[in-house]
């Protein structure tokens, strides 16, 4: 089995429905947004990862944004209760899909939420952004289910953005990136690099030193560049409008077969 597995979730005809919180409704073109999220997905299996589709959810304007749904750690998947009621009924084909790939399969319980897009994991070192869409409970039952793994949980505040990872993401180094005008505190992170664009703190690591990150942050991905990495770009200004970024379109596992 590849060592390199990306589940992804096509977005559906009500997407231009989806929650904002912290910017304002724009139109959203779903024609675009579909031929967007198929450069993306092609861009993943173009540098080595075997992509699953989770079955749609056409109902659910914001299931696209499938790494909400769980937390990866090991080989046990966490399934989410999200923040948003209207988002809760995402979680159960991506049950069948995560069974599927053989995780063991934990969930968290009411009265806990938990978004996934609130979580960053850098090597054993799992961070959770403790804001609107994540608990104080769903932080606990997380630190339940990953300690035991071997898993270091540090709760961190998140109040300028929807999720922890709308703030920051990291790099293969372990260097964590963020736009510090939307990170709450730069110093809860060993090693903080500032990137002069929003969506320049956003990178999925697709291997081999190569970033997956959003087309509109030239500067930052310059300063990748200078870094010795590789910028990969790809245009998701569709999902940005909806507070996307290129992380929450997937959920990458990369443990469970290396």
């Amino acid at each position: 089995m590849p060592s390199r597995h990306a589940l992804v979730r096509r977005p559906g005809p009500r997407l231009a429905e989806g929650l904002v919180t912290h910017i304002d409704r724009r139109p959203v073109d779903v024609a675009l947004a579909l031929r967007q999220w198929e450069t993306y997905v092609l861009t993943l299996r173009e540098h080595g990862w075997h992509v699953t589709e989770v079955p749609a959810a056409d109902d659910c304007p914001d299931a696209v944004f499938v790494e909400d749904t769980m937390v990866v750690f090991r080989n046990v998947a966490l399934l989410t209760r999200p923040g948003a009621d209207t988002r809760r009924p995402e979680i159960d084909a991506a049950r069948e899909a995560v069974r599927a790939l053989g995780c063991s399969v934990n969930e968290i319980r009411a009265p806990g939420t938990l978004d996934g897009g609130d979580v960053l994991k850098i090597g054993d070192t799992v961070f959770v952004g403790r804001g609107g869409r994540t608990n104080a409970d769903g932080v606990r039952q997380l630190r339940a289910a990953f300690e035991p793994l071997g898993a270091r949980v540090v709760a961190v505040p998140v109040s300028k953005v929807l999720h922890l990872k709308s703030a920051v993401t990291a790099l293969p180094d372990g260097t964590v990136i963020g736009h510090p005008p939307l990170v709450d505190d730069p110093a809860a992170f060993p090693r903080f690099l500032p990137v002069p664009e929003e969506s320049g703190a956003h990178v999925v690591l697709l291997g081999g030193g190569k970033l997956l990150m959003a087309a509109d942050a030239p500067r930052s991905a310059e300063l990748f560049a200078d870094l010795g990495y590789e910028p990969v770009p790809v245009d998701i200004g569709e999902f940005e409008k909806l507070e996307g970024c290129v992380t929450c379109l997937s959920v990458r596992l990369r443990e469970l077969y290396a």
